[in-house]
């Protein structure tokens, strides 16, 4: 009986101790994801959308921001039923979000399509959405200490209820925290700019996008023949001919890329990851952010060119099968190594052997197995799907 109890007490103890470290786990898992939420200005918009519906208990959030002084553009939605609202142009006066751009302070209507005190011109969209009640408010940054509106924040009611004072304070209070994440955000951008970088940036941008594109596609191109003629050996010779001649090209576009970026050889790898990022959302439309999460030691040869091919099999097969709305593409140490991930909201079908035919994710397992890493293709709970490789660190000689 003594030891019985010893062995229970022992249990409870080991219980509790794990509690408290999942507690503690879950508490930088709270910070780390807050601060990736002001690193980048899309992350902290269409995290915006979503904190609407948690903090005001909304049906939908959205979020339109200003392109111009006199018009903003939904950009960011959470919670809504079709894609009516996306990429609306609101301007000046028009609509609730016009009225909040003229005021610059909070609007709210308890039904939106009979209300007298906005304009009607986005009735349809509305209705579309089933929204009665609606909710605006300016997300203000400051501009040489004054105060401008950068973006409207929506939240929309499809039942009866309406919003009342405590809904506009917790309202204003998202605002504000998406203000805070957007001044972060605009003073790192600004920290890394100079007259030189700049001029470097945009003769890097537009070769990128331009030559950078058509490399990727016709590389992507010659992948799928692959798979289409598997048994045409005569065909798949050439292809595999003309895919070598693609890789070369491609590399000594990487390395001129590089020599515009007047980068470092431990800056390399992430420049590379984050041109891949920007070319992929160029030409898709789909919202794509790279974020590094610390510094990285410089990898040889092997080592890069799996975790590109990581970057690049990943964005190609959400490109292809997930139909996302954002795509966010995280690099950096982890776990004894370092990682590359990445990830998409969407909801496009894939196979059950991972994305497309699955052929991409096994070839880059073999090569991080080979390595001592390994690569994974998950389903995220909340939709979508997670691409991610891990190499172990290189010991020293």
């Amino acid at each position: 009986m003594c030891d019985g109890w010893v062995m229970t007490t022992t249990q409870s103890r080991l219980r509790r101790l794990a509690l408290e470290r999942v507690s503690a786990l879950d508490d930088l898992l709270c910070e780390r994801n807050g601060l990736l939420t002001v690193l980048d200005r899309v992350v902290a918009l269409h995290g915006t959308a979503r904190l609407i519906r948690a903090d005001v208990g909304a049906s939908s959030g959205f979020v339109a921001e200003l392109e111009t002084t006199d018009c903003a553009v939904v950009r960011w939605m959470s919670g809504t039923r079709t894609e009516r609202m996306r990429n609306l142009v609101v301007p000046l006066g028009q609509g609730i979000g016009g009225k909040v751009l003229a005021l610059g302070a909070a609007v709210r209507v308890n039904d939106y399509v009979t209300s007298r005190s906005i304009t009607h011109h986005f009735d349809s969209q509305v209705r579309g959405e089933g929204i009665g009640a609606m909710l605006a408010v300016p997300i203000v940054d400051q501009l040489d200490g004054l105060p401008r509106t950068v973006a409207i924040a929506y939240a929309g009611m499809r039942d009866s209820a309406t919003f009342g004072d405590l809904a506009v304070e917790r309202m204003l209070g998202v605002a504000d925290q998406a203000g805070t994440a957007l001044r972060v955000a605009a003073v790192a951008e600004a920290n890394k700019d100079d007259a030189v970088s700049a001029e470097r940036r945009r003769i890097q941008n537009s070769l990128h996008d331009s030559v950078g594109a058509m490399l990727f596609t016709i590389g992507a191109q010659v992948r799928a023949l692959h798979d289409a003629l598997a048994e045409n050996p005569a065909l798949n010779s050439k292809l595999s001919a003309l895919e070598s001649d693609i890789s070369a090209a491609s590399l000594a576009f990487r390395e001129s890329l590089l020599a515009l970026a007047d980068t470092t050889p431990e800056l390399a790898l992430p420049v590379e990851i984050a041109e891949h990022t920007r070319s992929f959302e160029r030409r898709t439309d789909v919202p794509t952010r790279f974020v590094q999460l610390g510094p990285v030691s410089p990898l040889d040869t092997e080592r890069t060119a799996l975790l590109i091919a990581v970057v690049r099999e990943g964005l190609l097969n959400v490109e292809k099968h997930a139909a996302a709305q954002s795509v966010i593409v995280s690099f950096g140490p982890t776990d004894g190594g370092i990682h590359v991930l990445v990830a998409d909201d969407g909801s496009g079908e894939q196979t059950e052997s991972g994305p497309g035919t699955g052929m991409g994710v096994r070839t880059l397992g073999e090569r991080a197995a080979r390595l001592g890493g390994n690569v994974s293709f998950v389903r995220d709970e909340d939709g979508g799907c997670t691409l991610r490789a891990w190499l172990p660190n290189i010991e020293p000689n």
